[in-house]
């Protein structure tokens, strides 16, 4: 990072009012100074309701974790963070409910914090059972006729899968199952769902990673 460049954390407080930029930056900086539950909850609101915001929160949220424990030892702010994402996940269904936009932002921010926060090293295993029950949601035949559901899915085993299975290979197998069968669904799926579904397994296939070949057939796809 060049001298005097702000911190790409500091970028993303910019989409907040002043006062809450403020208690943002100083939780950065300071963490010992500001309520660090308020600042939990304050990200995980505004992860809700804005999913650029929710797809890099992760790291803003590793920063403050790093930064309470060099000055405090303690971890305050990752209590909160975890209590509110439990709270969040309890009432997943009431959420897809209400708004399908604050489900996929609550998707895409519980697995942003599961790829950046980590304990000796290794994943939060806390976080494995959530996040893994939301891409079940998200792979029942009623989401995958919804595009944006399923895009969340296929970008965030993108993101995780390969850590996910890891964890737990056997929820990964029963996971892509669904996907499997979601081919066959009477309604049937929208030629992008199927497009998106096709290529994560072939991704998965490929050991987590995309060959020069796919990359060539569903990206020239997706762009006509």
């Amino acid at each position: 990072m060049v001298m005097g460049e702000p911190r790409r954390e500091e970028y993303k407080i910019q989409s907040f009012d002043a006062e809450t930029q403020q208690l943002l930056k100083t939780a950065l900086k300071d963490p010992g100074a500001v309520d660090l539950e308020k600042v939990a909850n304050v990200i995980v609101d505004h992860s809700l309701q804005d999913c650029v915001f929710s797809k890099e929160a992760g790291r803003m949220c590793y920063a403050i974790i790093q930064a309470e424990s060099k000055q405090a030892g303690q971890s305050v702010f990752r209590r909160g963070l975890l209590n509110r994402l439990q709270q969040e996940y309890q009432a997943r269904e009431q959420l897809r409910a209400r708004s399908l936009q604050g489900w996929v932002c609550y998707v895409t921010f519980i697995c942003n914090i599961f790829d950046y926060l980590r304990v000796n090293n290794m994943p939060m295993m806390a976080l494995v059972n959530p996040v893994y029950d939301c891409l079940f949601r998200l792979a029942q035949p009623d989401s995958l006729s919804k595009e944006e559901e399923v895009d969340c899915l296929v970008l965030q085993l993108h993101r995780v899968g390969e850590q996910l299975e890891k964890m737990n290979g056997q929820r990964m197998d029963e996971l892509f199952v669904l996907i499997r069968d979601g081919f066959l669904l009477p309604a049937g799926l929208s030629s992008l769902a199927q497009l998106l579904l096709l290529e994560i397994v072939e991704f998965r296939a490929a050991g987590w990673k995309t060959t020069p070949a796919a990359h060539k057939y569903y990206y020239s796809e997706v762009s006509d």
